[in-house]
């Protein structure tokens, strides 16, 4: 991986800069708790894994397509039968991932620092979900004067990824993508012909799951803190 010629310096959020992913799977053990008289953790989980693709097209990523999931779910494997005051349960229990802390993961922000500090690139946030959600949580991590930009965009495809790259006025071989999810961060920049940074997180969305594969502008990292030495042999 050669990156002499990076001018972009583009991170993902969720499960790159703080922990959203396990916030959520604490949501959904607590629904399948709750709906336990209609059936298994495992059935009620599958049904919300098919009503949340089904969902994708029209609602997208993030908190609020995720508590309407939900709602939806609980009616269906209900038959009809759950009651009103559960599903409000349900929906609050959806609504608390919008306070998530959003704390920044260990060596986040010292990474952050000694990049911006290097002074050679434009660093921004690109992310994928609900505009004010990803905001918000942006704020509340501390991490928001780091960047030089913030775009939330509703899914990461090709297409965004050219856009990110014309909205700097640099080619896509001058961007360095860096991110948790081989699926989103990872490969729609490496057959575009950029490069990428995959740092897994300890947990992953059954959405993102993906079969991975090696490539020559591609660094797998086991901690965003590797990255100070990586930018610095540049």
């Amino acid at each position: 991986m050669t990156i002499e010629n990076i001018k972009l310096v583009a991170f993902d959020a969720d499960d790159t800069l703080w922990d959203c992913q396990s916030h959520f799977e604490a949501v959904e053990r607590e629904y399948c708790r709750i709906l336990a008289d209609y059936g298994s953790p495992e059935h009620i989980s599958t049904e919300l894994f098919r009503t949340e693709s089904a969902n994708m097209a029209e609602l997208g990523y993030g908190s609020k397509a995720f508590t309407l999931s939900l709602v939806e779910n609980a009616v269906l494997v209900s038959g009809g039968k759950v009651d009103a005051l559960t599903l409000l349960r349900i929906q609050q229990l959806g609504r608390s991932l919008l306070n998530i802390p959003a704390t920044p993961l260990e060596g986040v922000e010292q990474t952050l620092q000694a990049i911006r500090a290097m002074a050679r690139y434009k660093m921004v946030v690109f992310t994928k979900g609900e505009i004010l959600d990803q905001e918000n949580k942006l704020r509340r991590s501390g991490l928001w004067d780091y960047f030089d930009r913030v775009e939330v965009v509703a899914d990461k495809t090709p297409r965004q990824y050219r856009e990110l790259c014309a909205m700097f006025g640099i080619g896509i071989s001058e961007l360095l993508m860096v991110g948790n999810s081989f699926k989103s961060d990872i490969e729609p920049v490496l057959r575009l012909g950029g490069q990428a940074v995959h740092i897994p997180f300890k947990v992953t969305w059954a959405h993102e799951q993906t079969e991975e594969f090696d490539h020559h502008n591609l660094a797998r990292l086991s901690s965003i803190t590797q990255l100070t030495e990586m930018m610095k042999g540049s």
